[in-house]
This record gives C-alpha cells, structure tokens and sequence, in this order.
C-alpha cells in the first residue's frame, strides 16, 4: 500500500489517498498474462508456461516504476516502445527478424482491441473504472469501490473470451471458406447451381456401384422435383414417398435409395436423384465429376445459409475441364 498527501481541495486541506500497490500490480499482471495469450493464440504460437509468466511480470512492472523516479522515462513513448520490445522478446524469444515483427504487432493489436472493448464497456456500463498511462486503476478511497474492481476483474476476462471466440469463429469460417467451391448439376435439361462444402468426413457411396453421394438441400432441387413431388418428399420417409410418387413424376427413373446412418440414429435412407453430370468449379479450375448421386436434405445443411450441398472429397478426383485464371 502506498501513502500520497494530495492537495487541492475548496478548504486548503491535504487528503491522503491510499493506493494498494500489491493489488493493482496483481491486476495488471492477470491481464497482462491474458494479452500474452491471446497473441500466442492468434499467432499459434506455442510457448511455454513459464515464458507467459516472465513475460507477465517483466510487464506488469510497470506499475511500480510508476511510483519511483524512472516514472517519467518509462511512461515516456519511446520508454512504453522499449518496454514492449522486451516483454514481446521475453515472452516469445528471437528467431528472426519478420517473426519479432509479427510478435510485437500482433501484441499491440491485442492490446489495442482488449483496450477498446473495455472502453466501450465502460461507456455502456458508466462504471469508475480508469486506464491510466496503460495500467488499470479504479477511482476510489481506501481498498476501492467493489463494484468497479468488479468491473475490471470481470469485464476484462469476459472481453477476453468474447474476443477469443470470435477469432476462433473467424478461423472456422476461413477454413470453411478455402474448402468451398460452386457446383452445376445438369438432370435432364436442367441445369442447377449449388454452394458446396468439401467435406473429408462424407464417404456416403451406393453401396452396390460404389458412387459417391453428395448431399443437397431440397430447397435447391424444386425446380426440378416440382412443388408436389417436394411435398410428399418432405412430408413422408424415403421409402412411403417412393411409393407415393406415381409413374406421372417425370424423373421417377432417376430416383435411387441410399442406406446410410446418421448420428444418433439408426440405419436409414436417403433418397436421391442421378445427374447427367456435374461440374465443380474450385479457386483454380473446373472439375467433371465423376459419376455421382445428389442426396436429397429435407433440412438445412448451414444454419447461416452460407452452402447449401455437402460435397463428397471423391468427387474432386474428376478430370479438369478447363483452368481458372
């Protein structure tokens, strides 16, 4: 605890503040840990435990330099710069000089988003909680007010795993992304457009001729299966609505049974359409597919919409059409 006489008041008087040094440094140092962690996880970086922690406590010290003659050198920019440097070199070594580089601003964008959110939680909340020359401090006389400590104790970690699970949601969405490619299935004169996922976990095959199945949303089929044929699909199992579609159902020579099991469930089946041909288009070129069945969902495959047809990976195995530029 740290003793100061502050004057200044309307009457003349000195009043002294109480500032608990042991509390603000362990703080500092929890968040201090925190941002070390999350540039780790950003970067992937795998570092061991002990590095987070010197990391943590080299910049952590900075709040008792606060109270000692070098204040003015270290709060100075080109002091906050060094101080930086050395936590980033600490923490994660030197292997080269992009790795450095890398580390030093991934560590300040974690700040400056970790900063931010704190901000705009304060703002929203209108909590007594400061950030002073980069340490956070609460306005308050004696240990402080509970509720603000409790605002900077909980706030910080909550913008933490918020901040988390959106790079962690980013990352799936790119992975998703780089696995996407667009598809044209022709059945009978007409030529149909999905949004496919590569997906390695699909071996769905006809167990008989062996040929891959990708999986498509009824949605995108109507223009082809008709409002009534659709209907009885989604209303009825596989094997009823087979027997529900009469000879009148121009492309009832196209249908097949699959069997297959889902998760958590039993064997089943799954209806599905045989295409004249289907071309995949990737980021580098178009793909015939080999010969291949279309799965009929009677339910969504991406809770966003964003694809609507899980492609079989044997599919890709077809021979190139053409190269995209």
């Amino acid at each position: 605890m740290v003793n100061r006489s502050q004057k200044g008041n309307t009457q003349g008087k000195g009043t002294d503040v109480e500032i608990y040094l042991d509390a603000i440094w362990l703080l500092n140092f929890c968040f201090d840990l925190l941002l070390l962690l999350m540039t780790a996880f950003i970067l992937k970086r795998r570092v061991k435990k002990r590095r987070f922690i010197l990391g943590a406590l080299v910049a952590s010290s900075i709040v008792l330099f606060m109270f000692t003659p070098l204040s003015p050198y270290v709060l100075h920019p080109a002091g906050k710069l060094f101080f930086s440097i050395f936590i980033v070199l600490v923490t994660f070594g030197f292997k080269r000089f992009r790795f450095f580089l890398q580390n030093l601003f991934s560590f300040y964008f974690v700040t400056f988003l970790m900063g931010g959110g704190m901000i705009g939680v304060h703002s929203l909340l209108e909590t007594d909680s400061i950030m002073e020359n980069g340490v956070f401090m609460t306005n308050w006389s004696g240990f402080g007010d509970p509720v603000s400590w409790l605002f900077v104790g909980a706030g910080f970690p909550a913008v933490w795993l918020f901040s988390k699970k959106r790079f962690e949601d980013a990352e799936a969405k790119k992975i998703q992304y780089e696995e996407r490619v667009r598809l044209q299935a022709d059945i009978d004169g007409h030529t149909l457009h999905f949004n496919g996922l590569i997906d390695s976990g699909n071996q769905l095959y006809d167990p008989i001729t062996k040929t891959p199945v990708m999986i498509v949303n009824i949605e995108k089929l109507n223009g082809i299966l008709g409002e009534e044929a659709s209907s009885v699909i989604m209303e009825n199992s596989p094997v009823d609505a087979i027997g529900l579609l009469d000879d009148a159902f121009p492309h009832i020579g196209r249908i097949r049974l699959i069997p297959y099991r889902g998760v958590g469930h039993q064997h089943q089946f799954l209806m599905c359409l045989k295409p004249d041909h289907v071309l995949i288009y990737t980021k580098k070129e178009v793909l015939e597919a080999p010969k291949c069945l279309i799965g009929i969902s009677t339910s969504p495959l991406s809770a966003d919409d964003e694809f609507d047809a899980i492609v079989h990976p044997k599919m890709l195995s077809g021979h190139p059409v053409k190269h995209v530029s």
